[in-house]
């Protein structure tokens, strides 16, 4: 069976940046199974380095990359080197530090 991407995945600074130096778009179109996909899982798909994401924007909301991503989710991942006062604001501060 055929699946057609359902969700777009965004990325920021410096992953936006490593995009486009492979020659690649700044964001993908993705299929994302009915059980969801965590944010791990889809930045191993894109290839990106996990030292340089911070957490994921799921919904506008800051998670960290356990957090479950679900077909027509908007999604954007979040890349290191935020500034403090944003990292408050956007929610940043504390989705990261699920990570550590």
């Amino acid at each position: 069976m055929e699946h057609h991407p359902n969700t777009t995945v965004r990325m920021f600074g410096c992953l936006h940046t490593l995009r486009k130096e492979r020659g690649l778009e700044p964001s993908a179109e993705m299929f994302i199974p009915p059980q969801g996909r965590s944010g791990f899982e889809l930045a191993e798909q894109l290839e990106l380095p996990l030292d340089k994401i911070e957490g994921i924007f799921i919904n506008n909301l800051a998670h960290s990359l356990d957090a479950i991503v679900h077909s027509g989710d908007q999604v954007a991942f979040i890349p290191t080197g935020v500034p403090g006062p944003h990292r408050y604001s956007l929610g940043i501060h504390s989705a990261g530090k699920h990570l550590r």
